[in-house]
């Protein structure tokens, strides 16, 4: 039986960006929702292969802001003979005097945690779920405000931490996610944080949208232009 369409990009970014290897121990941040739920359901099914030589494991960061997994995605996370590990952060409590709470803090204090655990516990790469859309957008969102040509990298390699970072989904497009979760029965859920102030990156997305016109074929060829740089006829 073929595998899906999903896991065989997957696969190529894996390959390409050599984002395995062996005797890797990997930590899969689970935030419930589709994209790190694709990757949960790839790995589950990655470390079944005869040719797996690394470890995983699953841990969920929760707070006070943030769900815990729904019962319904564990009982198909056991299905996939996996299960996830609760952390648990004080994302407020950390809050100092004077500061606003943002998504840009939360997300912070929780990639904190994952660092820590990570180290803690000997893994050597934490699995991401972000995708090609996110990359995108990303890198919109760094040229329009920073003045900088940078975005989410498919594998960084901390210079202050013995962890990288890894995105198996950087040739996967939000709307594939989108018919494999439908297909698969995944629990849909997003962030209903009050503190949620994501209105940039909306219109970021929007800008995508109208950019590539909503074609697939050109958000790849925007993703790959990021490889193939030609400095000689940039300033």
């Amino acid at each position: 039986m073929s595998q899906p369409l999903i896991f065989s990009l997957i696969d190529k970014a894996v390959f390409d960006y050599e984002l395995i290897k062996d005797g890797d121990k990997i930590l899969i941040a689970a935030s419930g929702g589709k994209d790190s739920t694709v990757l949960v359901e790839y790995f589950s099914n990655r470390i079944r292969r005869p040719d797996c030589n690394f470890s995983i494991e699953i841990v969920h960061i929760e707070t006070e802001i943030t769900k815990s997994i729904n019962p319904c995605l564990s009982a198909l996370f056991s299905k996939w003979n996996v299960e996830v590990k609760n952390v648990k952060v004080d994302v407020l409590g950390r809050l100092k005097m004077g500061h606003k709470m943002s998504c840009y803090w939360c997300s912070t204090q929780r990639r904190t945690e994952l660092l820590n655990y990570a180290i803690k516990n000997g893994f050597n790469k934490i699995a991401l779920g972000h995708h090609m859309d996110d990359m995108l957008e990303t890198l919109l969102m760094n040229m329009l405000e920073k003045a900088e040509l940078t975005t989410m990298p498919p594998l960084l390699e901390y210079e202050k931490y013995p962890v990288s970072i890894i995105r198996p989904l950087c040739y996967v497009q939000e709307a594939t996610i989108v018919e494999h979760a439908q297909k698969s029965g995944y629990i849909s859920e997003t962030c209903t944080c009050e503190f949620v102030e994501n209105g940039f990156r909306k219109q970021t997305r929007s800008r995508l949208e109208a950019l590539t016109e909503g074609d697939p074929v050109k958000k790849e060829h925007l993703f790959k232009s990021l490889k193939n740089i030609d400095k000689n006829y940039l300033p």
